[in-house]
Parts: structure tokens; sequence; C-alpha cells
């Protein structure tokens, strides 16, 4: 009996026992990079893997819902600094070189967090009334941003008020909505209009969308809503710049329930709020 136990040579960590217990990983080549015992005892458990165990096999799974949670509050986290750095900015119209660059970096990590946008398999995320709350080509002090439009300042007395985009994905409507006063001569009350441009949409590619201009309506409020709307008359295509041609792209960069980013073809960033 004595030199039978002196006969076996005793198992070593490395090889497999029947005698251990089902459930310990230090029976099974684990495959896992050396660490040391310190290394080990500091080691992020929110962050490690878990070491199932079986008689046959050892499985690793990461642990449950983790990651998709840290990366949900960093889009929010960084969703909240972009709507921080435009606010404030009146839209845009009051913002500096310095303000364009920091909205532009701050839409930029949002974006490259988020990933990309498919609106081919959730259009429905586009439906609703959205306010602007930042356009960057508004910092060129004209109501047009970079494609032509009247200046704002003392040249006109125009006051850009709110401004809005209904979309419907069903009759493909997409409508900008912008609020203006008109001032008038004393002792005249200044004129508050509701001009809404309409425009048919479509989309040209998994987050990319192209709209077409259809007509110009102008509506006036306060005091004189009770007069009729008037349809802007469009103007003839041969007599019309070739940079207003009616139409535009825009891609949409980001979106959630009440968040969207958009950048237009001429480089303009905006970003919308749900109204």
């Amino acid at each position: 009996m004595a030199s039978l136990l002196h006969s076996t040579p005793p198992l070593s960590h490395n090889q497999y026992s029947s005698s251990s217990s089902p459930h310990s990983c230090q029976s099974f080549p684990c495959h896992l990079p050396a660490r040391s015992k310190k290394s080990t005892q500091s080691y992020d458990s929110k962050r490690s893997l878990v070491c199932q165990s079986g008689v046959d096999e050892v499985t690793f799974t990461e642990p449950p819902g983790s990651s998709k949670e840290d990366k949900a509050q960093l889009i929010a986290s960084l969703k909240l600094k972009l709507l921080s750095a435009v606010s404030g900015l009146n839209r845009g119209l009051a913002a500096s070189e310095d303000d364009l660059k920091k909205a532009d970096e701050a839409a930029k990590e949002l974006e490259s967090c988020a990933g990309a946008v498919d609106l081919a398999a959730d259009l429905d995320k586009l439906q609703g009334r959205w306010k602007l709350i930042y356009s960057s080509a508004f910092s060129s002090r004209t109501l047009g941003g970079s494609r032509p439009g009247p200046p704002t300042g003392r040249l006109l007395p125009i006051t850009l008020g709110q401004v809005f985009q209904r979309i419907d994905v069903l009759s493909k409507d997409f409508d900008n909505i912008v609020e203006l006063e008109l001032g008038a001569p004393w002792p005249l009350p200044p004129v508050e209009v509701t001009a809404t441009l309409a425009h048919k949409f479509e989309l040209t590619g998994t987050s990319t969308i192209k709209i077409t201009f259809e007509k110009t309506t102008v509506k006036t409020t306060g005091n004189l809503s009770q007069l009729p709307p008037l349809e802007v008359p469009r103007i003839p295509d041969q007599f019309r710049p070739p940079s207003n041609t009616g139409s535009g792209d825009f891609e949409v960069t980001y979106i959630d329930s009440d968040t969207r980013v958009t950048r237009g073809d001429r480089g303009e960033l905006r970003v919308f709020v749900v109204s």
C-alpha cells in the first residue's frame, strides 16, 4: 500500500483532476494572460470575464448589460455636452468662431460614439415637429444661412423668432416653419408672421435626405391673425439663381426620441429637439 502511494505522481495544477469541483476554473487551462497576484486582486470586476465551467468545457461570458449600459451613459453625457455648447447662442446668431468650433467638436464626439444612423430601418424616428436650437450657418447673420436669405440687423427690420421642422413620414411632407417679426414705421406696431416653406422629401441613403421645395405660405399672427394666408409666388426655374435650385440634401448624423443632429450639403450643422 505504501509503495503504491509513493509510485503515483502528484497531479499538477494545470492537469485535469476528476476530484476537483465541477465549477472550479483552476482545473482547466483558461488561456488568460498571466497576471501577478497583486494585479489579479485589483482587477476590475465590472470589466472582467465570468468563467463558467462544466465537466467538458470552459466558457467565458461578459457580465450582462455592462457594455450597453456604459455606452448609453456615455451617449447621454455627450448629448448633454452638445446641448450645453449650443445653449445661449440664439440659435447660432450670436455664435463666435470659438463657439462654432466647440459645437462642431461636441457634435463629432456624439456622432462617433453613437455610430451610423440607419433611417431605412426606422424612418418613424423623423416623424413629428422639431424645434431648431442651433444652426452654424446663422453665424453668417443671414436668415438663409449659407444659402441666399435676408440679412438680420439694421438693414432690414426683421427679427427671427422660432424655427421648426414639421415632418410627416407617410405623406413625405417636410415643412420649414419660421416665425418672423417685421418692423413697421412708427407708430405702427411690428407685424408678426409665420412663413411655411413646404417641401417633399425622400430618403436617398441610410441617413441622407433630399428635400424638394414646393411653395411658401405666409400667415400673419398676433393682432392680424384674422387675415388669410398668402402664398408667395414661386420664382420660375429659368430666373432662379444657380445657388437656389429649390432642393437640397442633408445627412442625419444622430437621432433619438428627443434630439436630432444634421449636417447639410454646405457644411451646416443643425441641432433640433422635439417640440
